[in-house]
């Protein structure tokens, strides 16, 4: 073998060496990112938020509130025990729900769901809103086999109020605190483009934001920006289960209506003296996929200081 046929024998040894090891680094890499996925569609993490705001002075205590979202009839051990003592350990004084707790589709019966939140107004009151899974039970019941009229008579039967376009006022301590559930139209929940949701229509559907402390229950973030032109104090959205997977620095990746990088995928906001809290949700439903992007129960402390955060 000439020198010339050696040298190029070696530069092709050279590559066939870094392609294998390129491919070992991949086929590992890969095998991680099942096992991450494999672990975070098992388990949850607590996550917790601490928000002040002068119009809050009236708590003389931090007060826990446990927000809930998207749990899509996930169960964390029997009948939910895992999640339901992980509420019960954090002694919250009021637990809100953000919707989808169930899955609308035929074959996915949310008994299971019912008796887990049958379970919650013992611990503290309770107040649900609907997403989009449980609107569209709602509104078109002849879609679907499972019944939206047994579920709200379940939750309402052991006392969990129903906020369906409505509000309701609770007091934390000196501090009155308006609740509110809103029901965008079904069409704003269409997947490839962004409806339009005049302020008109939100104020129509549960009136004007007033002089209390507002907590606005809206399951889709897509619309924050139309929330805060509304008013609402805090705003608790869901839907986008953390957009699948979360980048550091850059957040979710892809939202249910394919938006990529959508702005508000999970986590919190501060926009002025509003707080914005995506939850990414407890569960997951017809894609199960999740990445650096664990199902939250999240806790938020409310204060009516305004110290450091």
């Amino acid at each position: 073998m000439n020198r010339k046929n050696y040298i190029i024998n070696q530069d092709v040894k050279e590559k066939l060496k870094l392609i294998k090891i390129i491919l070992i680094i991949v086929a590992v890499f890969i095998v991680y990112c099942l096992i991450e996925m494999i672990r975070e569609l098992r388990d949850f993490r607590l996550t917790k938020y601490r928000i002040c705001s002068p119009r809050l002075n009236g708590i003389r205590e931090t007060k826990k509130i446990i927000f809930l979202s998207d749990l899509h009839n996930r169960m964390y051990g029997k009948e939910n025990e895992r999640l339901l003592e992980s509420i019960k350990n954090q002694h919250p004084d009021l637990i809100l729900i953000g919707g989808d707790m169930l899955v609308r589709k035929d074959g996915n019966s949310y008994d299971g769901t019912v008796r887990f939140l049958e379970k919650l107004p013992a611990i503290c009151p309770v107040y649900c809103a609907n997403g989009n899974h449980e609107q569209k039970l709602k509104e078109l019941p002849d879609k679907y086999e499972q019944s939206y009229e047994g579920y709200k008579k379940a939750l309402t039967a052991c006392g969990i109020h129903m906020l369906e376009n409505a509000s309701e006022t609770v007091r934390l301590d000196e501090a009155p605190v308006r609740i509110s559930g809103l029901e965008i139209p079904l069409g704003a929940y269409a997947r490839l483009g962004k409806k339009d949701l005049p302020l008109k229509e939100i104020t129509d559907r549960i009136g004007e934001h007033g002089e209390e402390y507002q907590i606005l229950l809206a399951h889709h973030p897509g619309y924050i920006q139309e929330y805060l032109e509304y008013g609402a104090d805090m705003i608790l959205s869901g839907h986008y289960h953390g957009g699948v997977m979360q980048l550091p620095g850059i957040g979710g990746v892809i939202s249910p209506d394919f938006t990529l990088f959508p702005k508000y995928s999970g986590g919190i906001y501060r926009e002025g003296a509003q707080t914005v809290v995506v939850n990414r949700g407890l569960g997951t439903h017809s894609v199960p996929v999740r990445l650096w992007n664990w199902p939250e129960l999240i806790v938020l402390e409310l204060s009516g200081t305004s110290e450091e955060m």
